[in-house]
């Protein structure tokens, strides 16, 4: 049986891939495998695929962790991270980014191909460093501009199927890419006192709440105009569309609800929502694709 230690070692290495953002990642990376093929996928590739990715996606959660430990020591949401803690050291931390990220090339590259090893490192590389080093905390734009490293795993799936950057795959990008504002300026506007307090330059910090709730509406409703390019392009069917707006219809009701409700309850709202929005988006392309269903 495992003693006490070795159980919470476990647990704060677990917590270092933050779990349920690379588990996001990897099904939309999934849903790109599953669309790049007519049919079922080519088990190797797929499973390898799937691992590399995981664990690339896990390497730059655990090197953020590194890089944010001291503003995450003076933030509720985040001083119970295991750096903050002292349950683990910055060299467990960073030997433990190094080894998946190596892990992860290894496996994309020998099992799967070096393209997709190629864009997943330059992924892994632009979230970890260009973004949680420097822009987090250079601009305002921050989340926009990083977020082309954040929206590439459709893509990877799909590369890792085809060993191609096919246009549809940089469309479920483009989709990932024009929710991630909205997505996370949701929680930025809850949790904004702790940006200050740490001096990260968030949208609702340097330019208030209210303008940044104008932002999200805007890109919601932009949102919603490239959510039907899958259908306009022939990607998908009537399956996806339906889904599609009214998801959208519901995303910008939130919106618009944030602007009556100056309050961080229905921020955080709309930033449960916009999670429940992308996984039901994706998974209504994969029923879609599967389907077929045209009228």
């Amino acid at each position: 049986m495992p003693s006490k230690s070795s159980v919470l070692s476990w647990k704060n290495y677990y917590t270092l891939c933050k779990p349920n953002v690379v588990a996001e990642m990897l099904f939309t990376a999934v849903v790109g495998m599953l669309l790049a093929v007519p049919g079922m996928p080519t088990v190797g590739p797929f499973i390898y695929g799937t691992v590399g990715i995981a664990l690339a996606a896990s390497s730059a959660a655990a090197m953020n962790h590194f890089i944010d430990r001291k503003a995450d020591a003076l933030m509720r949401r985040t001083e119970k991270r295991p750096l903050p803690t002292g349950e683990l050291s910055t060299g467990n931390v960073i030997t433990f980014s190094i080894v998946l990220g190596v892990s992860s090339m290894l496996i994309l590259i020998l099992l799967v191909n070096t393209l997709t090893a190629i864009l997943t490192f330059l992924s892994l590389f632009g979230y970890a460093i260009i973004y949680t080093l420097y822009l987090k905390r250079a601009t305002p734009q921050n989340i926009v501009i990083g977020g082309i490293f954040g929206a590439t795993p459709p893509l990877l799936g799909w590369c890792a199927m085809t060993n191609e950057v096919h246009p549809y795959a940089l469309l479920l990008a483009l989709i990932i890419y024009v929710w991630t504002p909205p997505h996370f300026w949701a929680l930025a506007i809850a949790r904004r006192e702790e940006y200050a307090k740490v001096n990260i330059p968030m949208l609702p910090v340097t330019h208030g709440p209210e303008f940044t709730r104008l932002q999200i509406l805007l890109y919601t409703i932009l949102l919603m105009c490239v959510t039907l390019l899958p259908y306009l392009t022939g990607m998908s069917g009537l399956i996806y569309l339906l889904s599609a707006v009214l998801l959208g219809i519901i995303f910008i009701y939130y919106a618009v609800l944030m602007m009556r409700n100056k309050d961080n309850k229905t921020a955080m709202k709309t930033f449960v929502y916009s999670i429940v929005y992308i996984t039901l988006l994706f998974a209504a392309l994969l029923i879609d694709h599967y389907l077929n269903f045209t009228l």
